[in-house]
């Protein structure tokens, strides 16, 4: 039985390719309507896996276009009544109800699982005789997202802290992420324990290795502007190497963020019932003086703006990552003053989502040492004077 799946993202063409050839279908793949009808043309499949939203170009300019072109085609255009199988992220009822009326056999909504994508087309079409295949006999609870999720994590001399396994299991079990690690000129074997960690999940993970230390703020940076070029990328954010800040708690964010007009959702380390926030008393302490000193300087009421998880659109990425930050640790205050200088004050407030985190465990052996945290306020009025 011959499967295809068209979507635009790579990360989830690649996911659903292997499982189900894993389970004995043929299947091909296609990142764009018009190569999808082409294929379908040629290949003409058995079932059509069909993603709604893929941006499609236009001259010069990515125009938004959804599936249903795909379902008109095939229904209307060549009469046909193969299979059709929808799997998207797009939950507009009035979509849904079109392409039904059109003549899709299912609506998947993401996010899924594996297994339930494969039970579903199994119910359409049935299992494929093996034929010498040998199909797979676990199971496979792996999530395609929602949207596509870029993840910058910075790392310099992370070789003792970095808890690899829990990223390798992070990037294993939800596919529509990609974490990308950037190795800040670590002079310890950090480099070998990411290229490691990449080896056993290739499709996942990538590292951008900076020969030179540059800082977190630069690092960051970086990192921001290469996962930018990647077109599948809906959004784009960072996490520190320690994962002070819990996956889960990196998840809601995204979760904010694709169920809003929020460009930014940022975490928050707010002590609050029912939340569990470590800080040392000491840190709390200079923390609560600084957050007081930003308040001031951006004018605006965020209550914990250093926090390390935050997730964004991908043009409010490439806009506010393109120039070089003025210091190496506040990049995050900059990234505000910008966003407020770009903006306007007014509008900005409405655009970047403060949200609570409910775990943050400050972890052992954090390259910011108190004497860092005195030359932070000589840092913050250079910011002061810079966005003035």
């Amino acid at each position: 039985m011959k499967i295809l799946a068209i979507d635009d993202q790579k990360l989830i063409l690649l996911s659903v390719e292997k499982r189900l050839s894993e389970l004995g279908y043929e299947v091909q793949t296609a990142n764009s309507i018009e190569s999808g009808i082409q294929l379908f043309n040629f290949f003409k499949p058995d079932l059509v896996l069909l993603d709604m939203n893929m941006p499609e170009m236009s001259g010069t300019e990515l125009v938004s276009c959804t599936g249903t072109e795909v379902v008109k085609y095939i229904r209307l255009f060549m009469k046909n009544d193969t299979p059709i199988l929808v799997m998207s992220g797009n939950t507009d009822e009035n979509l849904i109800m079109q392409n039904f009326n059109l003549g899709v056999n299912d609506y998947l909504k993401k996010p899924v699982s594996l297994d339930e994508m494969a039970a579903r087309i199994k119910r359409i079409i049935g299992a494929p005789e093996n034929k010498g295949v040998v199909t797979a006999k676990k199971s496979d609870t792996r999530i395609l997202q929602k949207n596509c999720v870029g993840v910058v994590i910075p790392c310099y001399n992370e070789e003792e802290r970095l808890l690899s396994e829990e990223f390798k299991q992070f990037a294993h079990k939800n596919l529509g992420y990609h974490l990308c690690f950037v190795n800040d000129g670590s002079t310890d074997n950090t480099l070998s324990v990411l290229q490691k960690l990449k080896k056993d999940n290739p499709d996942n993970i990538s590292i951008y290795n900076c020969k030179q230390n540059g800082g977190k703020a630069e690092a960051v940076r970086q990192g921001m502007l290469h996962l930018v070029k990647d077109q599948q990328l809906d959004y784009i954010g960072f996490l520190d190497a320690d994962l002070s800040t819990d996956f889960r708690d990196f998840d809601d964010l995204v979760k904010t963020i694709e169920s809003s007009d929020f460009k930014i959702v940022s975490g928050s380390r707010i002590e609050r019932m029912g939340a569990n926030i470590t800080k040392e008393s000491a840190r709390k302490l200079i923390s609560m003086t600084i957050n007081l000193i930003i308040q001031t300087i951006l004018g605006m009421p965020f209550k914990d703006t250093q926090c390390g998880a935050k997730v964004m659109d991908r043009e409010i990425a490439s806009k506010m990552f393109k120039k070089k930050f003025v210091t190496k640790w506040l990049f995050d205050v900059e990234l505000f003053m910008r966003m407020k200088k770009y903006f306007g004050k007014t509008a900005v407030k409405s655009m970047i989502c403060e949200q609570p985190l409910k775990r943050w465990i400050h972890a052992n052996g954090s390259k910011l040492s108190m004497k860092d945290s005195v030359k932070i306020v000589g840092q913050l009025a250079q910011i002061a004077v810079h966005y003035r």
